[in-house]
């Protein structure tokens, strides 16, 4: 839903705003939206401190509402690359979704985890997230780590705040890229137009990606990208960017390609301190089966 909002007067808080012109939303709700840079001013997020001037139009994506309620525990088979009393690390498979959003309220991962944890999971992330720390697409498959209780999610939390776990991905992009490694640092926010997808937008939120070839064929090249920080679509918007989208991505490139629908993109290592014990802990997982198989379409490797 898109709402406009014209500040009448000069001095108001955004969040103060919002939540005293649309009915029924908090002033807490208001501020994540805002994080979430589904507010914006001219095409440009709002920032959660910024004040209104008087005339000034904002426009407001109010997301579906998903009913807000815990999700049902789903006996969902799942690949754990990692467990204990506290945390766990699922190798997750492309074409699931991680928590409940429009259009997806059952075959989640938030519901495997809740069948197989038997509801032991944090509450931090809110009803419908329960025990989830950071997000991967549905169509990127691979590593994602869950908090079982409040402490541990916490901790991690806090890692990623001050980008302390290491999170590589492997890709396969269209194209050869100039320089054996490199870094992309571009600001990436919604779009200004459609607000399913992401951009690089001025006054963005602070976005890092460093990436090395791992090998290059004609027209295409294997890499592995690290994550300094964590945006909503981070890889696929700042390679796209740069003019090397996805393979497969439907959003950001040229969409179905090499027998693939979706993004060629696996989250293939994770290394970061257990929040309870100190102990450091380091997964790598095999491409899976998709990723081989593309890069067997690909021909001979070049030079």
């Amino acid at each position: 839903m898109r709402i406009e909002i014209i500040a009448k007067e000069s001095g108001e808080r955004i969040d103060a705003l919002l939540a005293r012109s649309i009915e029924g939303l908090s002033r807490s709700r208001a501020q994540k939206l805002i994080a979430e840079g589904l507010v914006t001013l001219n095409g440009i997020p709002a920032q959660k401190s910024q004040v209104c001037k008087i005339g000034e139009v904002y426009l407001v994506f109010l997301p579906e509402d998903t009913g807000d309620k815990l999700p049902e525990a789903e006996d969902i088979k799942l690949c754990i690359a990692y467990e204990d009393e506290d945390i766990i690390v699922v190798n997750k498979k492309r074409g699931m979704v991680v928590h409940p959003a429009p259009g997806h309220t059952s075959g989640t991962l938030v519901s495997a985890l809740l069948a197989h944890t038997g509801g032991r999971l944090s509450d931090i992330g809110g009803e419908t997230r329960p025990g989830i720390v950071h997000r991967i697409d549905k169509e990127t498959s691979g590593l994602i780590i869950a908090a079982k209780n409040n402490e541990a999610h916490a901790g991690l939390k806090k890692q990623l705040q001050k980008h302390e776990i290491v999170r590589i991905y492997e890709a396969v992009i269209l194209g050869n890229l100039k320089s054996i490694k490199g870094t992309i640092d571009k600001p990436i926010g919604r779009h200004p137009v459609h607000r399913k997808k992401m951009a690089i937008v001025e006054g963005g939120r602070n976005a890092v990606t460093h990436y090395e070839s791992v090998a290059k064929y004609r027209g295409y090249e294997h890499i592995k990208c690290r994550l300094e920080t964590g945006r909503t679509h981070q890889i696929r918007v700042h390679l796209a960017s740069v003019g090397h989208p996805l393979l497969g991505d439907s959003v950001y490139g040229k969409g179905k390609e090499k027998g693939l629908t979706g993004q060629c993109l696996h989250a293939r290592e994770l290394s970061f301190i257990h929040p309870i014990n100190g102990e450091k802990i380091e997964i790598l997982t095999d491409l899976p089966e998709y990723f081989t198989d593309v890069l067997g379409k690909l021909g001979a490797k070049s030079e």
